[in-house]
Protein backbone atom coordinates (compact mmCIF):
# COMPACT_ATOMS: atom_id res chain seq x y z
CA UNK A 1 0.00 0.00 0.00
CA UNK A 2 1.33 3.44 -0.95
CA UNK A 3 1.01 5.89 1.93
CA UNK A 4 0.12 9.54 1.35
CA UNK A 5 1.77 11.87 3.86
CA UNK A 6 -0.07 14.74 5.55
CA UNK A 7 1.34 18.26 5.69
CA UNK A 8 2.48 17.56 9.26
CA UNK A 9 4.24 14.36 8.23
CA UNK A 10 5.96 16.11 5.34
CA UNK A 11 7.19 18.81 7.69
CA UNK A 12 8.69 16.18 9.99
CA UNK A 13 10.27 14.34 7.07
CA UNK A 14 11.78 17.58 5.82
CA UNK A 15 13.56 18.02 9.17
CA UNK A 16 15.05 14.55 8.89
CA UNK A 17 15.99 15.28 5.29
CA UNK A 18 17.59 18.60 6.12
CA UNK A 19 19.81 16.91 8.70
CA UNK A 20 20.82 14.21 6.23
CA UNK A 21 21.52 16.64 3.41
CA UNK A 22 23.83 18.63 5.64
CA UNK A 23 25.74 15.53 6.73
CA UNK A 24 26.27 14.39 3.14
CA UNK A 25 27.49 17.86 2.18
CA UNK A 26 29.94 17.92 5.08
CA UNK A 27 31.28 14.36 4.86
CA UNK A 28 33.02 15.18 1.57
CA UNK A 29 35.56 17.20 3.57
CA UNK A 30 36.49 14.02 5.50
CA UNK A 31 37.23 11.96 2.37
CA UNK A 32 40.91 11.71 1.46
CA UNK A 33 43.55 9.06 0.75
CA UNK A 34 44.51 7.11 3.87
CA UNK A 35 41.13 7.38 5.60
CA UNK A 36 39.39 4.13 6.48
CA UNK A 37 35.76 3.51 5.68
CA UNK A 38 35.16 2.83 9.39
CA UNK A 39 36.48 6.29 10.30
CA UNK A 40 34.00 7.84 7.88
CA UNK A 41 31.23 5.69 9.34
CA UNK A 42 32.10 6.78 12.90
CA UNK A 43 32.03 10.42 11.79
CA UNK A 44 28.57 9.94 10.24
CA UNK A 45 27.26 8.08 13.29
CA UNK A 46 28.48 10.84 15.60
CA UNK A 47 26.87 13.60 13.51
CA UNK A 48 23.51 11.82 13.40
CA UNK A 49 23.35 10.97 17.10
CA UNK A 50 24.55 14.39 18.27
CA UNK A 51 21.66 15.91 16.30
CA UNK A 52 19.21 13.83 18.33
CA UNK A 53 18.46 11.42 15.48
CA UNK A 54 19.17 7.74 14.90
CA UNK A 55 21.01 6.13 11.98
CA UNK A 56 18.30 4.38 9.98
CA UNK A 57 20.61 1.64 8.75
CA UNK A 58 22.32 0.68 12.00
CA UNK A 59 20.81 -2.62 13.08
CA UNK A 60 18.38 -2.67 10.13
CA UNK A 61 18.04 -6.37 9.26
CA UNK A 62 21.35 -6.79 11.07
CA UNK A 63 23.39 -4.17 9.19
CA UNK A 64 26.24 -3.21 11.55
CA UNK A 65 26.94 0.42 10.64
CA UNK A 66 25.42 3.89 10.36
CA UNK A 67 26.50 4.30 6.73
CA UNK A 68 26.80 2.03 3.73
CA UNK A 69 30.21 2.86 2.24
CA UNK A 70 30.94 1.31 -1.15
CA UNK A 71 34.25 1.68 -2.98
CA UNK A 72 34.93 1.42 -6.73
CA UNK A 73 33.22 -1.77 -8.02
CA UNK A 74 31.03 -1.97 -4.90
CA UNK A 75 27.55 -0.85 -5.97
CA UNK A 76 25.82 -0.49 -2.58
CA UNK A 77 25.68 -1.80 1.00
CA UNK A 78 29.42 -1.83 1.62
CA UNK A 79 30.20 -2.51 5.29
CA UNK A 80 32.70 -0.02 6.75
CA UNK A 81 35.84 -1.54 8.28
CA UNK A 82 39.16 -0.41 9.72
CA UNK A 83 40.90 -2.54 7.10
CA UNK A 84 39.41 -0.76 4.08
CA UNK A 85 41.64 2.24 3.38
CA UNK A 86 40.73 4.76 0.69
CA UNK A 87 43.38 5.33 -1.98
CA UNK A 88 44.05 8.16 -4.40
CA UNK A 89 41.86 7.65 -7.47
CA UNK A 90 39.12 5.65 -5.74
CA UNK A 91 35.48 6.59 -5.89
CA UNK A 92 33.36 6.04 -2.79
CA UNK A 93 29.59 5.90 -2.45
CA UNK A 94 28.19 6.95 0.91
CA UNK A 95 24.56 6.03 1.59
CA UNK A 96 22.97 7.30 4.82
CA UNK A 97 19.57 7.15 6.48
CA UNK A 98 18.38 9.36 9.33
CA UNK A 99 15.43 8.71 11.64
CA UNK A 100 14.16 11.87 13.32
CA UNK A 101 10.75 12.72 14.80
CA UNK A 102 9.47 9.30 13.74
CA UNK A 103 10.37 9.61 10.05
CA UNK A 104 13.21 8.43 7.85
CA UNK A 105 15.20 10.19 5.16
CA UNK A 106 17.53 8.33 2.80
CA UNK A 107 20.18 9.73 0.45
CA UNK A 108 23.51 8.86 -1.16
CA UNK A 109 26.37 10.49 -3.03
CA UNK A 110 29.45 9.19 -4.83
CA UNK A 111 32.64 11.11 -4.08
CA UNK A 112 36.14 11.28 -5.52
CA UNK A 113 39.10 10.29 -3.36
CA UNK A 114 41.80 12.76 -4.32
CA UNK A 115 42.34 13.05 -8.06
CA UNK A 116 40.32 10.57 -10.10
CA UNK A 117 40.23 9.64 -13.78
CA UNK A 118 38.16 11.56 -16.28
CA UNK A 119 36.12 8.43 -16.95
CA UNK A 120 35.27 8.10 -13.23
CA UNK A 121 34.27 11.77 -13.12
CA UNK A 122 31.95 11.23 -16.07
CA UNK A 123 30.34 8.18 -14.46
CA UNK A 124 29.59 10.16 -11.30
CA UNK A 125 28.26 13.12 -13.31
CA UNK A 126 25.96 10.96 -15.45
CA UNK A 127 24.59 9.17 -12.40
CA UNK A 128 23.70 12.49 -10.79
CA UNK A 129 22.22 13.81 -14.04
CA UNK A 130 20.05 10.71 -14.39
CA UNK A 131 18.53 11.35 -10.95
CA UNK A 132 17.50 14.88 -11.91
CA UNK A 133 16.14 13.68 -15.26
CA UNK A 134 14.07 11.14 -13.37
CA UNK A 135 12.54 13.57 -10.91
CA UNK A 136 11.55 15.94 -13.69
CA UNK A 137 8.88 13.30 -14.32
CA UNK A 138 7.90 13.06 -10.62
CA UNK A 139 4.73 15.11 -10.91
CA UNK A 140 1.09 14.46 -10.08
CA UNK A 141 -0.55 12.27 -12.71
CA UNK A 142 2.65 10.73 -14.02
CA UNK A 143 3.62 7.14 -13.30
CA UNK A 144 6.59 5.48 -11.63
CA UNK A 145 7.68 4.16 -15.01
CA UNK A 146 8.08 7.71 -16.27
CA UNK A 147 10.77 8.29 -13.62
CA UNK A 148 12.38 4.93 -14.37
CA UNK A 149 12.50 5.50 -18.11
CA UNK A 150 13.97 8.99 -17.79
CA UNK A 151 16.79 7.67 -15.59
CA UNK A 152 17.53 4.84 -18.02
CA UNK A 153 17.62 7.15 -21.04
CA UNK A 154 20.36 9.35 -19.55
CA UNK A 155 22.43 6.41 -18.32
CA UNK A 156 22.35 4.52 -21.60
CA UNK A 157 22.92 7.70 -23.64
CA UNK A 158 26.40 7.81 -22.12
CA UNK A 159 27.13 4.13 -22.62
CA UNK A 160 26.59 2.98 -19.04
CA UNK A 161 24.20 0.42 -17.61
CA UNK A 162 21.48 0.60 -14.95
CA UNK A 163 21.52 -1.97 -12.15
CA UNK A 164 18.37 -4.11 -12.52
CA UNK A 165 18.30 -6.00 -9.24
CA UNK A 166 18.08 -3.00 -6.89
CA UNK A 167 15.53 -0.20 -6.88
CA UNK A 168 14.45 2.96 -5.15
CA UNK A 169 11.48 2.85 -2.80
CA UNK A 170 8.82 4.67 -0.88
CA UNK A 171 9.87 6.04 2.51
CA UNK A 172 8.28 7.51 5.62
CA UNK A 173 7.76 6.12 9.09
CA UNK A 174 9.32 2.95 7.62
CA UNK A 175 12.65 3.01 5.83
CA UNK A 176 11.30 0.97 2.93
CA UNK A 177 7.69 1.46 1.87
CA UNK A 178 5.76 0.93 -1.36
CA UNK A 179 6.22 1.56 -4.21
CA UNK A 180 9.37 0.08 -5.70
CA UNK A 181 11.08 2.51 -8.10
CA UNK A 182 13.20 0.76 -10.75
CA UNK A 183 15.83 2.80 -12.59
CA UNK A 184 14.80 1.31 -15.94
CA UNK A 185 11.52 0.58 -17.66
CA UNK A 186 8.76 1.86 -19.90
CA UNK A 187 6.92 5.16 -19.73
CA UNK A 188 3.33 5.03 -18.55
CA UNK A 189 3.77 1.94 -16.40
CA UNK A 190 3.45 1.48 -12.66
CA UNK A 191 1.52 3.33 -9.94
CA UNK A 192 0.29 6.83 -10.65
CA UNK A 193 1.97 9.62 -8.67
CA UNK A 194 -0.12 11.56 -6.15
CA UNK A 195 0.60 14.58 -3.98
CA UNK A 196 2.00 13.55 -0.62
CA UNK A 197 3.88 10.50 -1.85
CA UNK A 198 7.45 10.38 -0.56
CA UNK A 199 10.04 8.47 -2.56
CA UNK A 200 13.72 7.60 -2.39
CA UNK A 201 14.90 7.80 -6.00
CA UNK A 202 18.37 6.29 -6.40
CA UNK A 203 20.08 5.54 -9.69
CA UNK A 204 22.83 2.90 -9.38
CA UNK A 205 24.93 3.03 -12.52
CA UNK A 206 27.70 0.70 -13.70
CA UNK A 207 30.50 1.65 -16.05
CA UNK A 208 30.31 -1.82 -17.57
CA UNK A 209 27.60 -4.49 -17.55
CA UNK A 210 24.55 -4.17 -15.29
CA UNK A 211 24.94 -7.60 -13.67
CA UNK A 212 25.84 -7.67 -9.97
CA UNK A 213 26.57 -10.22 -7.25
CA UNK A 214 26.60 -10.27 -3.46
CA UNK A 215 29.81 -10.85 -1.50
CA UNK A 216 30.10 -13.46 1.22
CA UNK A 217 29.39 -10.85 3.94
CA UNK A 218 25.73 -11.03 2.89
CA UNK A 219 25.50 -7.30 2.25
CA UNK A 220 27.99 -5.85 -0.20
CA UNK A 221 26.78 -5.80 -3.82
CA UNK A 222 29.50 -5.56 -6.48
CA UNK A 223 29.61 -5.44 -10.27
CA UNK A 224 30.18 -8.89 -11.74
CA UNK A 225 32.67 -7.53 -14.27
CA UNK A 226 34.47 -5.47 -11.59
CA UNK A 227 33.72 -2.21 -13.38
CA UNK A 228 33.19 1.01 -11.42
CA UNK A 229 29.74 1.82 -10.06
CA UNK A 230 28.22 5.10 -8.87
CA UNK A 231 25.15 5.88 -6.75
CA UNK A 232 23.13 9.07 -6.30
CA UNK A 233 19.97 9.27 -4.18
CA UNK A 234 17.61 11.76 -2.57
CA UNK A 235 14.31 11.57 -0.73
CA UNK A 236 11.65 13.55 -2.57
CA UNK A 237 8.02 14.54 -1.93
CA UNK A 238 5.43 14.82 -4.70
CA UNK A 239 3.74 18.24 -4.60
CA UNK A 240 0.16 19.14 -5.63
CA UNK A 241 1.40 21.21 -8.58
CA UNK A 242 4.87 21.54 -9.97
CA UNK A 243 8.13 19.70 -9.38
CA UNK A 244 8.81 17.56 -6.31
CA UNK A 245 10.51 18.80 -3.20
CA UNK A 246 13.98 17.35 -2.65
CA UNK A 247 14.14 16.84 1.09
CA UNK A 248 17.78 15.73 1.38
CA UNK A 249 19.67 18.21 -0.79
CA UNK A 250 21.64 20.99 0.89
CA UNK A 251 21.98 23.94 -1.47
Amino acid sequence: MILIKSARELDLMSKSGELLGGILADVEKEIRPGVTTEKLNAWVDDKITKAGAKPSFKGYRGFPAAACISVNEEVVHGIPTNERVLNEGDIVGIDIGTFLHGYHADAARTFAVGEISQSAKQLIATTKESFFAGIEKAVVGARIGDISNAVQQIVERDGYSVVRELTGHGIGSELHEDPSIPNFGAKGKGPRLKAGMTLAVEPMVNEGDYNVRMLSDGWTIVTKDKSLSAHYENTIAITPDGPPLILTLKE
